[in-house]
């Protein structure tokens, strides 16, 4: 056992229980589950794209690229390896566990009451943001000198994303697709959120292929990025309507904190956005959104690292410190201080309802708060923010 594998073992930390989750599982690809307590209903056994490529980066950051490779393998086989899917997208959910031979196996739950197995539609889909995390985490693996099938895997997402390329209004991309095949609901809606990640992943690409269509599309993202900024408010919107033009108001963190970190020059151009994003401070940490009523571990862990490449060392000590409260007994963290959080959006599968984050150990909180702790930046895969290309 190394020094650092003992003082792991010694203090649980947010590295330490993603390299046990992983750990738990013996050999091969695997993906993660998100919430690994829940037991029943749509969110049992489920490993959300998003999280497995936050955790992929953060294992990175945490100095264990071999264990992070275990995801990645487990994202090249799911797009190699979809049940009906072959051409470059991924889903936002699969079955977490173990990855075997055959078809990816989906996340899903033995409705009782109509007495059939279900699958979330949302879960099924594929969203271009999940999909440009799952492209940082290839890249960041690569980086890491493990190998170019995980930069052929990124540039395989990267390629079907460019077909949602939207020229309505202020450009960018859509949000993918909703539902399950053979005919998915093709989502017309635009996210600020989306086109940041596809900055960073698009450019990610770009500096290592030389091939103009990274580039370009790297462009394409940070126009709609930039079209989001308000100065009125000195915040960015968080994306359009379906018609791709009316932008949505509703003031959300990551909306906030993700350009400083991801866009070229964003710290320069846009740090009024920092004042904003004090505005959504909460009992210690940071809301998801204006909606407020609880502290976001994850979003919290956002700004820490935020206010440590920008040199408020001692505001993102401050937060870091007190992220520990949301820490449970193995070192993964809850998603929230509160019972429910609301996010101010409504659920995709049913809009008549909120999305919430619950109060249960989240496998992307965990990742956040090791990112967070390592001064790692997943938009850059290193300790900078990012530099403005020629």
């Amino acid at each position: 056992m190394t020094q650092s594998d003992a003082a792991e073992a010694a203090v649980p930390t947010a590295c330490a229980s993603l390299s046990s989750q992983i750990d738990a599982v013996p050999t091969g690809p695997v993906f993660l589950a998100s919430f690994p307590t829940v037991t029943e209903g749509p969110l049992h056994g489920a490993a959300f794209l998003y999280d497995n490529a936050a955790a992929t980066l953060a294992l990175v950051a945490c100095g264990k690229p071999e264990k992070a490779r275990r995801i990645g393998d487990a994202i090249l086989a799911a797009l190699g390896r979809d049940r009906f899917w072959h051409d470059g997208r991924l889903r936002n959910g699969y079955a977490a566990g173990p990855v075997g031979d055959g078809p990816l196996k989906l996340a899903g739950w033995w409705d009782k009451d109509k007495n059939q197995w279900l699958e979330d539609r949302y879960q099924v889909g594929s969203d271009n943001g999940n999909m440009a995390w799952a492209m940082l985490a290839l890249l960041a693996l690569d980086r890491a000198g493990l190998g170019e099938d995980y930069r052929n895997g990124a540039e395989r997402i990267g390629r079907w994303i460019g077909l949602t390329a939207d020229s309505r209004g202020p450009g960018g991309f859509t949000g993918g697709t909703f539902g399950h095949e053979p005919a998915p609901e093709k989502l017309a809606w635009k996210s600020t959120e989306h086109n940041i990640d596809l900055t960073a992943a698009f450019s990610g690409i770009a500096r290592v292929v030389s091939d103009g269509f990274w580039r370009d599309h790297a462009d394409i993202a940070q126009r709609f990025v930039g079209a989001m900024w308000n100065t009125s408010c000195n915040c960015f919107a968080v994306g359009t309507g379906d018609d791709g033009v009316t932008s949505n108001p509703l003031l959300a963190l990551d909306a906030q904190v993700w350009p400083l970190l991801a866009v070229p020059g964003a710290v320069d151009r846009y740090g009024a956005v920092i004042a904003t994003i004090e505005r959504l401070a909460v009992d210690h940490g940071f809301a998801y959104s204006e909606a407020k009523e609880g502290v976001w571990t994850e979003g919290t862990a956002q700004v820490a690292l935020l206010y440590a490449l920008t040199n408020r060392v001692a505001q993102a000590n401050s937060l870091l410190a007190a992220i520990q409260a949301q820490q449970t007994s193995n070192g993964s963290y809850y998603a929230t201080s509160t019972p429910s959080l609301p996010t101010g959006f409504t659920l995709p599968t049913d809009p008549t309802k909120p999305r919430l984050y619950y109060r249960l150990p989240h496998l992307g909180a965990t990742a956040w708060v090791a990112l967070a702790e390592r001064r790692f930046n997943p938009f850059t895969a290193g300790s900078t923010l990012p530099q403005s290309h020629p």
